[in-house]
């Protein structure tokens, strides 16, 4: 575990191990849970499908193409919950591939109204 205060900002980076320098990390999606195992009953987006969904999240910019590198505000559920953790999905593409969903970036999805 990772002790912090409330609304300290927390600075996260994943990073791909691999011998293929032709490869680029996109961070797609992260989202916070007070449960270790459970990501569906109670949860709070950070990042949705490359869309920034809380207002302190930033994401940074890295000299490596596989590197990512965000920051968020950290924030409790409720008091009965002391524990937040993160699970997000990194897509992982070729280097230039400009189809592939890493440089698509947020990709916002509008509902439909059911008449049409």
């Amino acid at each position: 575990p990772y002790y912090v205060d409330l609304r300290q900002n927390l600075f996260l980076q994943a990073s791909l191990q691999s011998s293929d320098p032709n490869l680029v990390l996109f961070l797609d999606t992260c989202v916070a849970s007070p449960y270790l195992n459970d990501f569906t009953t109670l949860t709070y987006d950070l990042i949705r499908s490359g869309c920034a969904k809380d207002p302190t999240y930033y994401s940074y910019r890295s000299s490596y193409r596989y590197v990512a590198r965000f920051a968020f505000n950290a924030f409790e559920f409720v008091s009965q919950h002391p524990s937040v953790y993160l699970q997000c999905e990194l897509v992982v593409c070729r280097y230039n591939d400009y189809s592939s969903r890493c440089y698509q970036g947020c990709i916002s999805r509008f509902k439909r109204n059911a008449e049409t």
